[in-house]
């Protein structure tokens, strides 16, 4: 089964295509820097953004999207990926054609992060592993690529020294550790920066350590 991937002369129309889409921090017109952030299965949009208040970032704009009745596909992300479409191609679409708003709002593509928690964090990596691109970084906490199996040959292209951080518990209960090393092979071979953290018995949520790790990406974007 060939991977989905956005095609203008092929526009798909699935169960995200209308989502409601939400914003935070500073406004898109006066921001040096933008980040879209994708929430778990079973979450608010909004539920992204004390996320946001935590990185303590200045000149950011936060995007997030609320997938259909809050799931972005329906099964496991280690389920074939088959069974968990439309969802994965129409949440693909949605981040693409986010992720080109902020561009035609003149913040570059290196200014903008894309990050996901849990079914986020799987959709934001398939997404730029799908569509490699130098962007100001992908973040994947407690998540990786979706399928049953991961096929490294199915993945070209360059995400140009992107930075990535993949961060997860080392019990995670819905998060093999092989997923984890092959998200982050795939994404070197990709050209990516990657950054692997793995905490000890952290379990399904976000650490402080991940935030700073995050805010660091974030700071080396102002910087610039």
């Amino acid at each position: 089964m060939a991977l989905f991937r956005v095609d203008a002369d092929n526009p798909l129309k699935g169960p995200h295509q209308e989502s409601e889409i939400f914003e935070h921090g500073t406004s898109l017109s006066g921001a040096k820097a933008a980040m879209i952030m994708v929430h778990g299965r079973g979450a608010r949009a909004k539920s992204m953004f004390p996320l946001a208040d935590e990185f303590a970032q200045p000149d950011f704009y936060y995007i997030a999207p609320q997938a259909d009745h809050h799931t972005w596909y329906p099964y496991s992300f280690l389920e074939p990926t088959d069974k968990n479409e439309p969802g994965i191609s129409s949440g693909l679409l949605l981040l693409h054609d986010l992720l080109e708003s902020v561009v035609q709002a003149d913040i570059p593509r290196e200014n903008i992060i894309l990050l996901g928690f849990s079914q986020g964090a799987c959709l934001a990596s398939e997404y730029v592993a799908r569509h490699p691109q130098r962007l100001g970084g992908v973040v994947a906490l407690s998540g990786g690529l979706i399928g049953s199996t991961v096929n490294r040959e199915n993945y070209s292209g360059s995400m140009n020294q992107t930075p990535g951080f993949i961060g997860c518990s080392d019990n995670d209960p819905h998060v093999p550790s092989e997923r984890l090393e092959i998200t982050e092979e795939v994404f070197e071979k990709l050209n990516a920066d990657v950054n692997k953290q793995i905490y000890k018995g952290m379990g399904h949520t976000i650490n402080k350590e991940e935030i700073k790790e995050v805010r660091g990406i974030m700071a080396d974007i102002l910087s610039k």
